[in-house]
């Protein structure tokens, strides 16, 4: 998926000729970010989530992940990623109003924790939704073990623009509905992504190092790494060991194929997955003694169990499985999920980061994107964890079409396929925001020295701190930044009346159920 300034790919070439290329502008970005919860000596949180945050069932921007202190900050979709950065600033200003000696980790890999026994489950309140996604937190921890559920991420959402879609479909001559064109230009955007999504653990992966305790679970994974020091292991030439195998990749996943190919594909796999019995999670029983263990003991309890570096996505009605909502409503939007936080930012993404993967995601739409075989599917995922693990050694070597390639040499060629659609992104502006957002990555990928991964690791050893002091140091700094840096009165009113209302819209939830659990169960996987 490159191409040289002199050769466009058919799609933009189109648009530019049309003179439309404007379309692929304003279009919607959102962040998830989670965060966990710790005191101001480091320990994850053992407090319930804040009450004065509001309900994490029901509210829409302040919710909790795997665990209780597991924070996740969710922002609107807006066409102005500075919107988006700044509504991003409020939540965190908001929530820091709301911790009573507590603090945000600043990193990715988790700090502080003493083993799965100190990783608390979130708790969802006693409706069959809440309990339904507490027990679903359950089956994860027999399944995966806690400690990987306490690692924290960044989410980009990104929507295209609406209006584009028909444009396109027009400029070409397509025969399908507007809905399957849509679907399946997110599908070629989420292929393009998948052979190049390597390239964001490079330039933004920020975590080389992990904590020792965060093998107190698991010792034997102990011996893959080398010691930094007494309470620190670290791979030399690691980008995000968040994204390899001791992270989100899971070793449990390894041969579950899902196709890519278009949504119906998709939707049929995920779904085989979710209805597919696996042996060893029989093992571990369902309901016993009348408590759930999991919520069923299929290879996949639910969509969300699969662990992708991209998601399509469509909003789900109450109760109603994505999968299904996607085959309902199609495509709206799509979720990237491998960025790491950045340990040296009070929100953990800054505006250049965040136009960089705008325009990154854009190339993938513009560029054509062929199906994807199995073998397609085993050098994508060998090619992320090569860079998750060794990105910064130096002569890497990645596979592409059956052949070798330095993965500096196609780093380069990515950034130079990215040109065309930061020129239509900065449209008329002066000062050439994106243009600017991609050059500065040039860097990174001309020294690795210069990448996130290694300026941590740099720290660490100018400062003689382990990675969980360091870790600690820069959340106390973010700390005192947004304690000293207020919400205003009115947005903090607007977010008390938002905490207060989903309080009282999980009461309701709360008080409508009729269905025992077993039976909301039941109702709910036998949606078709």
């Amino acid at each position: 998926m490159t191409h040289t300034n002199n050769r466009l790919p058919a799609r933009l070439d189109r648009l530019l000729s049309g003179d439309r290329q404007q379309l692929l502008c304003d279009g919607l970005k959102g962040i998830e970010k989670e965060s966990l919860r710790v005191t101001h000596d480091g320990f994850i949180a053992q407090t319930p989530h804040p009450k004065e945050l509001g309900s994490a069932l029901t509210h829409p921007y302040i919710t909790t992940d795997y665990s209780e202190a597991l924070i996740e900050l969710i922002t609107p979709p807006f066409a102005d990623v500075r919107e988006t950065l700044d509504y991003l600033h409020h939540l965190h200003q908001f929530v820091y109003e709301n911790l009573d000696r507590e603090m945000l980790l600043g990193a990715s890999m988790p700090c502080g924790i003493d083993g799965d026994d100190s990783i608390p489950i979130a708790r969802y309140g006693s409706s069959n939704v809440g309990r339904m996604k507490h027990v679903y937190r359950h089956g994860l921890w027999h399944r995966y073990g806690r400690t990987m559920q306490a690692i924290a991420g960044i989410h980009f959402n990104y929507s295209v623009p609406t209006a584009l879609w028909p444009v396109l479909q027009q400029l070409e001559n397509s025969e399908h509905s507007l809905e399957q064109f849509t679907a399946d230009g997110y599908f070629g955007l989420i292929r393009n992504f998948q052979r190049i999504g390597w390239i964001i653990l490079y330039l933004f992966g920020e975590s080389p190092a992990i904590c020792k305790s965060f093998f107190k679970s698991r010792p034997g994974l102990m011996a893959q790494f080398e010691e930094f020091d007494r309470g620190t292991l670290y791979h030399p030439y690691a980008t995000s060991l968040r994204m390899s195998d001791i992270g989100y990749k899971s070793r449990n996943q390894a041969s579950l194929h899902v196709d890519y190919n278009s949504l119906d594909r998709y939707v049929a796999s995920l779904s085989r997955a979710i209805t597919t019995p696996y042996p060893e999670y029989e093992t571990i029983g369902v309901k016993i003694d009348g408590e759930y263990r999991q919520l069923n003991s299929n290879i996949l309890q639910i969509e969300n169990e699969f662990y992708s570096t991209m998601r399509p996505k469509q909003i789900a009605m109450s109760g109603e499985k994505p999968t299904l909502a996607l085959k309902r409503r199609g495509v709206r939007y799509v979720e990237m999920r491998s960025l790491d936080l950045d340990l040296f930012d009070p929100v953990g993404i800054d505006v250049d980061k965040a136009r960089f993967i705008e325009a990154l995601l854009l190339t993938c739409l513009v560029t054509d994107s062929p199906f994807n075989t199995e073998e397609d599917f085993a050098i994508n995922n060998a090619n992320q964890l090569a860079v998750a693990n060794f990105g910064r050694k130096p002569g890497l070597e990645l596979m592409r079409n059956g052949k070798k390639i330095l993965l500096r040499d196609w780093a380069e060629e990515i950034l130079d396929a990215m040109q065309p659609v930061c020129a239509v992104l900065d449209r008329e502006s002066k000062d050439k925001p994106y243009s600017s957002a991609l050059a500065g990555q040039g860097i990174p990928v001309q020294n690795p020295d210069r990448t996130p991964s290694a300026r941590l690791l740099e720290t660490m050893s100018l400062r003689k701190l382990p990675f969980a002091r360091l870790a600690i140091d820069m959340s106390l700094e973010h700390d005192r930044y947004f304690r000293l840096n207020k919400l205003d009165e009115t947005r903090t009113r607007q977010f008390q009346e938002l905490a207060a209302q989903s309080i009282d819209k999980q009461k309701d939830i709360e008080s409508k159920d009729r269905l025992t659990f077993d039976e909301f169960l039941q109702q709910y996987f036998a949606q078709r």
